[in-house]
Order: structure tokens, then sequence, then C-alpha cells
């Protein structure tokens, strides 16, 4: 068995997942408070449909990393990368550990983003032309994002 791909291919697998699991949520419950401010205004549906669409970003940077994650250690046909994970199964692990800041930090801010847009979401159905607080409350939670990303960058990075 070769220990050392199969840690790199979890941890490509677990930061795609995490963060993907997180912005699905997120996505899915502001675009459930979106529905129902739209139905009583069509008007407000641009203001919505923004607010809805920030959670989604975590799950593209679990995505990032994942592609980042196969290619660093050569998951996507680099043989000679792929020859040094097959012989070394703690680079295998070190990938997987990776993974791990962008994995849980994008499931939890994409959960939590979702929940401040929904609040924004609501501020907008009341005062429409607030919704540009509601988009920076929303932002906010997206710097643990990117700072999950950066360190997922750093980690893969500093690997090879």
């Amino acid at each position: 068995m070769n220990w050392g791909a199969i840690w790199a291919t979890a941890g490509a697998v677990i930061a795609a997942l995490m963060a993907g699991i997180g912005s699905a949520i997120g996505v899915g419950i502001t675009g459930q408070a979106s529905a129902g401010v739209v139905s009583e205004n069509p008007d407000l549906s641009g203001k919505c449909l923004l607010l809805q669409l920030l959670p989604g970003t975590q799950g593209i940077y679990g995505l990032l990393i994942a592609i980042v994650i196969m290619s660093n250690s050569g998951l996507m046909g680099d043989a000679a990368k792929l020859a040094a994970l097959e012989a070394n199964t703690a680079l295998g692990i070190r990938f997987f550990l990776a993974s791990l800041p962008i994995a849980f930090g994008g499931l939890i801010s994409a959960i939590y983003q979702g929940r401040v847009a929904v609040a924004g979401i609501n501020m907008v159905a009341k005062k429409p032309t607030e919704s540009g607080k509601g988009m920076v409350m929303a932002i906010m939670v997206e710097t643990y994002a990117v700072l999950s990303l950066l360190i997922s960058f750093l980690l893969v990075f500093g690997i090879m």
C-alpha cells in the first residue's frame, strides 16, 4: 500500500469536502431567507443574491487547496513527486495536515457567514438601502476563511 499517496489524497478530499459542506449549508440557509424576502419584494433579488453568494467562497478555497495538494504531491501526474510520496508516508501525512486549516476553517466560517448573511437579508427586507452594511458584516466572517486558506497554502508550499 502506498500510505503517502493515501494520506495526501485524504488531505485533498477533506479540504474540498469540509469547505464544500460548509458552503452548501451557508448558501442554503441564505437561499431560504432570500426566497422569503424576494417573494414579498422581487426588486430585492439582486441584493439578496449578493449576500447569498458570500458563503460559497469557502468551497472554492477548499477546492483550490485540494488542487494544490494534488499538484504538489504528484497525484496529478508528476512521477518524480509521486515517487517521493510513495517512499515517504510522513510526506503524505504532512499534506493531510496542511489541508486541515481550510477544511475546518472553511466549514465553520461558511456556516457562520451564512447566518450573518441571513441577518443581512432580514435587514434588507426592512431597509433595502442598508444592504452594504449587511455585506460588510458577512465579509468580516470571510476574514477567517482567508486566514485558513493562507495557512493551508503556506503549509503545502513549505512541504516540497
